[in-house]
């Protein structure tokens, strides 16, 4: 998707600012180690079953204990029936500082990115601050010249984009190795690997990677203990990615259903799938006007992000949404890890239909419109990227974990868009 505009424009403007972003934006948020909170009456989905337990106690940045006695001196907050759930994990995004900051008013706890650039100083806040959202990056992912999705750079009104963007490719399995090594030296947390020939996305022709530079990616990422997880958009994609040896396919399917083949070969590998549903959805030509309309989602974004949820992509219009279902349907239930996350990146027409926090809402009741149970579809939020992505802190509500919760009304295990009900977010330990 076009997001590259978008990286670049933050870099050089990023780079103009420094110091003064320095004095303005690096306020640090924290909790008190001292610091005491009993949620009581809370109905508790710890990342996989709804508890019998009725409270949970914070110290600190972390959950101290779940049930039993209140400690003396505690600060008491009343969910009066409210659900207690783990701060939900965004398992597909492109995002900045104010991403993260959307995607915390929704109760996104963490966003993991698919392909971003970041500055050191950005890396910074992300761990000092706790009014946004915590993040995961693979940094840059591997295309060859010319490939998804530098062909945006070309559809771009920005003549200094055109000029000067140089995107890093690859072309050998040498220059993936080389590739890799450096991504993993700055910091990437997985590995990102674009197979895209364009007929899916609206530029059809595109080049992709050869098999041969395909799996030194893979090995390589393995080798330094990284996960692979490729870009993927045809089911002849999906067949080399795996066959390659990946983790995870960063979208589901849109040319056509997977085969019983396919999908066998998808749960003996052990990959997982994040399907995007909400991208398929607007890649297919459907706005998300519901959504934009619940004054529970109106009501935390900007004007410019409202009118980019409004739009939708219509890249790829002979797609059908009830097909996307019935696939991520057969991968669950051949026992395929799913994990919810939608894509978003900017807030332009081009990428219409997809906002940060509230589309991974959407994402949640797309996967139950498909057939997921309300649970499933939490646990796909929760516990399931937490334990794929190796977040061993957060995911679910335990003693120890990180104190990443969300508090809504009402009972998203009965009604999945009760998660838009949202009462109260702590990051770390800190409410919002």
């Amino acid at each position: 998707m076009p997001y590259l505009a978008f990286i670049f424009l933050k870099t050089i403007v990023a780079a103009a600012i420094v110091s003064g972003f320095f004095l303005i934006e690096c306020k640090r948020s924290t909790a008190s180690e001292d610091q005491t909170i009993a949620i009581t009456n809370a109905n508790i989905f710890d990342g996989e079953e709804l508890i019998q337990a009725r409270t949970v106690v914070i110290k600190g940045n972390q959950v101290q204990s779940i049930g039993g006695n209140i400690p003396e001196g505690a600060k008491i907050l009343d969910a009066k029936g409210g659900m207690l759930l783990p701060g939900l994990i965004d398992s597909h995004v492109h995002t900045d500082i104010d991403g993260l900051r959307d995607a915390l008013l929704f109760g996104v706890t963490t966003e993991l990115e698919m392909t971003g650039q970041w500055m050191f100083w950005e890396r910074w806040q992300i761990a000092n601050r706790n009014d946004i959202a915590d993040m995961r990056s693979a940094g840059m992912g591997i295309t060859p010249p010319g490939g998804h999705p530098t062909q945006y750079i070309q559809l771009s009104s920005n003549w200094f984009l055109k000029l000067f963007y140089r995107y890093p490719f690859v072309s050998t399995p040498e220059e993936a190795i080389q590739f890799v090594d450096k991504q993993v030296k700055e910091g990437s947390d997985f590995i990102k690997i674009i197979i895209e020939d364009g007929n899916t996305v609206g530029t059809p022709g595109l080049p992709v990677l050869d098999d041969a530079t395909l799996v030194a990616s893979v090995n390589e990422a393995h080798h330094l203990g990284k996960m692979a997880i490729a870009h993927v958009t045809s089911v002849q994609g999906g067949r080399r990615a795996i066959s390659a040896g990946v983790d995870g396919l960063a979208h589901l399917f849109f040319d056509e259903k997977p085969d019983k083949e396919l999908i066998s070969s998808i749960r003996v590998s052990g990959a997982f799938v994040v399907p995007t549903l909400t991208t398929l959805s607007t890649a297919f030509g459907n706005s998300p006007l519901t959504l934009v309309a619940d004054k529970r989602v109106s009501s935390k974004l900007s004007k410019e992000w409202l009118e980019a949820l409004s739009k939708n992509m219509n890249v790829y219009p002979k797609g059908k949404l009830e097909d996307s279902f019935e696939s991520v349907m057969a991968l669950h239930k051949a026992g395929v890890d799913i994990l919810a996350g939608s894509d978003v990146s900017e807030p332009i027409a081009d990428l219409g239909g997809l906002a940060h926090g509230a589309s991974l809402h959407h994402e949640l009741q797309l996967l139950v419109a498909a057939g997921f149970k309300p649970i499933e579809a939490l646990r796909a939020a929760t516990s399931v990227p937490a334990r794929r992505f190796s977040l061993n802190d957060r995911g679910r509500i335990f003693p120890g974990a990180r104190a990443d919760l969300l508090l809504v009304d009402g009972d998203p295990l009965r009604n999945i868009s009760d998660t838009l009900s949202i009462r109260a977010v702590w990051r770390a330990g800190v409410q919002q």
